[in-house]
């Protein structure tokens, strides 16, 4: 590994944009990176992917030896990338700093926590929570109904014995109330986060979290509990872009970590600006497929700080599209994988987008399967290229580098799918139709009780965040391969007013996840020398 100093001055960074982080990771202070003038802002290429299984597709795998081969080849580039959650890596799926011989360094540390970013959202999250009781306890003076309180505790773990709770039993322990826990990704702190643009910005977004209601129904913000000053000190290092590096020296920005099915599932807006000012080529990956990860950059993270792709790139591989069909052998048990992978293709042409299908390859792979999934792509006039970054890195995705850099630089900005005048169930009426393949949307007697109330009015302007299951492109994770004649049903809202949007909550998505049965802790540890073991 090369020390970050050197990673930073390739970039050409100025010395009082980043410090250093210990030896191998660096904070980025946008604010100090002067716009170079005369040099465009380098294009933003989207790496999004097929329907997933719960042990992803290998999107990650492929953005960073897709950055490592491009690198390579002299091409200035930089990978942007969420910070991994706890959760998964301790739970079924594992780490998010790729894998093989593509992967960000140290991975261990990038897997366990890094520079602490997502340590920072929780205690800004539930600081803001003890505000609240404390409020409570000490008089209410702004009259906040114990039974409207909005905001929830968080912790980046899985753990389902916390979605519903009961707190403040005991005599000296404030009013007896019901709350629950949502894990750190899925907290509006992260989203904010992930959108604000500086620390004025930050502590405004902070203070226009609503937090509840009162007895008489006002809504109450953060901002009246005097809470945002403290939650943006707590902050103040996170907001500040991660610099690191892959295996073979290539630059990557590590930054925020909300989820694509319960967030917009990308990294942050600063992290993107800083890269379009010191790279030609940013890579940027959305989490799991293009109706989830995909569609919300486009809709939501793109308008918001004016970061469109003009190229993607959309991940595959033989094991996902087989497992759209379990148990069936053969050329039928490519079709559901096939038909699921047209939809996403679709998906990225919706937002003018050509997509190129990078085909993760392993070594088990049938030829013939291979054949048939290149057969289906040229019918619809879709390039697809190898990957072999997990066997190979950079090596293994020179041709998918080759195509990627012709795309950028001749590819049109991507447009989102709906009009932001629109109502917030045309909107999503629209996503259903056009990127889940449905027949349109529905939503429950919560949801249009939530929406008719006068506070919403803000909401109903905002861009929607749809939190669905990422196993299909339903609500329902039962219905593989690509679904037809289905409805989504949005259960409830969650408002998001620091953020700006409007989270929907589409069919029996939690979030809270729980953990597997065999979780991935157990093989955890640490030998005698103190080096990471089974965090991967």
């Amino acid at each position: 590994m090369r020390a970050v100093a050197s990673i930073a001055e390739e970039l050409g960074l100025p010395p009082d944009a980043w410090s250093p982080w210990g030896r191998w990771a660096a904070k980025i202070d946008p604010g100090r990176l002067a716009r170079r003038s005369g040099r465009p802002r380098g294009k933003i290429v989207l790496i999004s992917g097929m329907t997933p299984t719960v042990h992803g597709v290998g999107k990650s795998v492929t953005m960073l030896a897709l950055g490592e081969a491009l690198h390579q080849q002299g091409v200035s580039s930089v990978s942007c990338l969420r910070q991994p959650s706890l959760g998964p890596v301790f739970g079924l799926k594992g780490g998010g700093a790729g894998g093989g011989r593509a992967t960000v360094e140290p991975m261990g540390e990038v897997n366990l926590g890094l520079t602490g970013d997502l340590d920072a959202v929780a205690n800004a999250h539930n600081l803001l929570a003890s505000t609240i009781d404390n409020h409570l306890h000490h008089g209410n003076e702004l009259r906040i109904d114990p039974e409207q309180v909005l905001w929830p505790r968080t912790l980046d773990l899985e753990d389902r014995a916390l979605r519903d709770i009961e707190i403040g039993r005991g005599r000296v322990n404030g009013p007896v109330r019901r709350s629950s826990f949502v894990i750190t990704p899925a907290s509006e702190v992260t989203a904010i986060l992930g959108l604000a643009s500086g620390p004025a910005d930050l502590r405004e977004r902070l203070e226009r979290i609503l937090v509840g209601r009162t007895l008489d129904g006002r809504v109450v913000r953060a901002g009246e509990l005097g809470a945002g000053g403290a939650m943006a000190a707590l902050l103040r290092h996170a907001l500040l872009p991660n610099l690191l590096q892959t295996q073979d020296g290539a630059p990557v920005l590590v930054h925020g970590g909300p989820f694509g099915n319960l967030s917009y599932g990308t990294t942050t807006l600063n992290s993107l600006h800083v890269a379009r000012e010191l790279a030609d080529i940013v890579l940027v990956e959305a989490g799991f497929g293009t109706d989830l990860g995909g569609e919300k950059f486009v809709d939501l993270v793109s308008p918001a700080g004016d970061v469109f792709p003009s190229a993607a790139v959309l991940v595959a591989s033989l094991p996902v599209l087989r497992a759209h069909a379990p148990g069936q052998v053969g050329p039928a048990g490519l079709e559901p994988g096939l038909a699921n992978l047209e939809q996403h293709v679709l998906n990225l042409r919706s937002f003018g987008l050509e997509p190129i299908v990078a085909l993760n390859r392993f070594a088990e792979d049938d030829p013939a399967d291979v054949r048939a999934v290149a057969s289906f792509l040229e019918g619809l006039s879709v390039r697809v290229e190898d990957s072999r970054g997990f066997a190979e890195g950079g090596r293994g995705c020179v041709g998918l580098a080759g195509a990627v850099v012709a795309a950028a630089g001749s590819g049109a900005p991507a447009r989102p799918v709906y009009e932001p005048g629109q109502s917030v169930a045309a909107k999503i009426d629209r996503i259903a139709r056009t990127i889940y393949g449905g027949e349109g949307a529905e939503l429950s007697g919560r949801a249009e009780e939530q929406l008719a109330h006068p506070e919403w009015d803000d909401a109903r302007r905002a861009p929607v965040c749809l939190a669905k299951t990422q196993l299909s492109l339903s609500d329902d994770p039962k219905k593989l391969g690509r679904p037809r004649s289905f409805r989504v049903r949005v259960r409830e809202f969650v408002p998001a007013a620091g953020a700006g949007y409007l989270v929907a909550l589409l069919g029996e998505i939690q979030t809270m996840p729980g953990l597997p049965s065999d979780p991935r802790l157990r093989r955890i540890g640490i030998a005698a020398d103190g080096t990471l073991e089974g965090v991967g």
